[in-house]
């Protein structure tokens, strides 16, 4: 019957999208997969559903249908998808990033004295004022934007980083945190920074020496945050489990070690991608598609979410490794990526 219903389902018709002008896209059988064979592929299909519903697309729908039906994974993706290796001719780069919680307040209290905004209206679909007008002026004061208090001004900073997060209570409830927006600014890394004035070896930069650095140093730390104008204000998310990961752009949660964030130029959101990271962990295993983020851009470029908590934290700061990523693709959406020749 799945073989039946697969070779219906390659006979739609289906346009490619869009991006791909610039990529060699290549047809790769399951078996040259790394470890495919070996991974628990009904956890990722568990993953697949949680966004696959939300794909109105005439291939996607009648394939997501069934998918809710599967008690076997690995038969159901073997026999309705094609791995597409996508490359743009940049080197691959797999990174990891993570939920931070931090401990703050809704008052503003002599420990928690740092803002978490929401964003104005003002700063809307456009470049607006940089990090330090925002933290240092008054354009933000008395209008009600605080969502919360923190204690920490690198945590905040890093809070921005990831785009979303928690907020830990003294009552011992929490705030969850959503992107809400940004003033549009590119994006400076403080490490790289400290690199460049000849502080530290870029070996030596990690969140934690940056955070201490900045605690020994108070001006030049102060001065070190706002060399990164980039600011990301955040929006408060009440409809999500505290049991589950954070919201993705795709507005639903994501789940640590199956979910990617990637450049939806060349992988689309909601795609099953097999992900090959090399470096000292290797780590093989079927992801989807359910995330973006402003540095993740090119076809062999991606992000791990590691899961929530500074533990989560010092892992996912650990990973910057190279591999290969495919992308898995309905038969009919894959053949018609690839080249005449192929």
């Amino acid at each position: 019957m799945l073989r039946g219903l697969a070779c219906a389902l390659a006979l739609l018709g289906m346009p490619a999208y869009a991006g791909l002008d610039d990529a060699r896209v290549t047809l790769v059988p399951f078996e040259d997969l790394d470890g495919w064979n070996d991974d628990d592929h009904q956890d990722a299909l568990r993953v697949f559903l949680d966004t696959c519903r939300d794909l109105d697309d005439p291939q996607w729908r009648p394939i997501c249908a069934l998918a809710q039906t599967q008690d076997d994974g690995k038969t159901f993706f073997e026999l309705f998808f094609r791995p597409l290796l996508i490359e743009d001719g940049n080197a691959p780069l797999f990174t990891a990033y993570f939920e931070p919680e931090l401990k703050g307040s809704r008052v503003q209290t002599s420990v928690y004295r740092y803002p978490v905004y929401a964003k104005p209206r003002e700063a809307s679909g456009q470049v607006w004022l940089p990090r330090r007008t925002i933290e240092e002026g008054d354009i933000m004061k008395g209008r009600g934007l605080e969502i919360a208090w923190v204690a920490d001004p690198v945590d905040l900073q890093f809070l921005q980083i990831q785009g979303s997060g928690r907020i830990r209570l003294p009552d011992g409830g929490s705030i969850r945190l959503g992107y809400g927006g940004s003033n549009g600014h590119t994006f400076v890394s403080l490490g790289k920074e400290l690199v460049r004035r000849g502080i530290y070896n870029e070996h030596q930069v990690s969140q934690a020496v940056i955070k201490n650095w900045v605690r020994r140093n108070p001006e030049a730390g102060h001065d070190l945050l706002m060399s990164n104008p980039s600011y990301v204000f955040f929006r408060k998310i009440g409809d999500v489990s505290a049991s589950k990961g954070p919201l993705g752009a795709m507005n639903r949660s994501i789940t640590a070690h199956r979910s990617l964030a990637v450049d939806p130029k060349y992988t689309p959101l909601g795609a099953p991608i097999w992900l090959e990271k090399d470096g000292a962990e290797p780590f093989r295993r079927l992801m989807v598609a359910q995330d973006t983020g402003s540095r993740v851009k090119g076809a062999q470029r991606a992000d791990i979410f590691w899961g929530t908590g500074d533990q989560a934290g010092k892992l996912a700061g650990k990973i910057k490794d190279d591999g290969r990523m495919y992308v898995l693709l309905p038969i009919q959406r894959a053949y018609a990526l690839l080249p005449e020749d192929q």
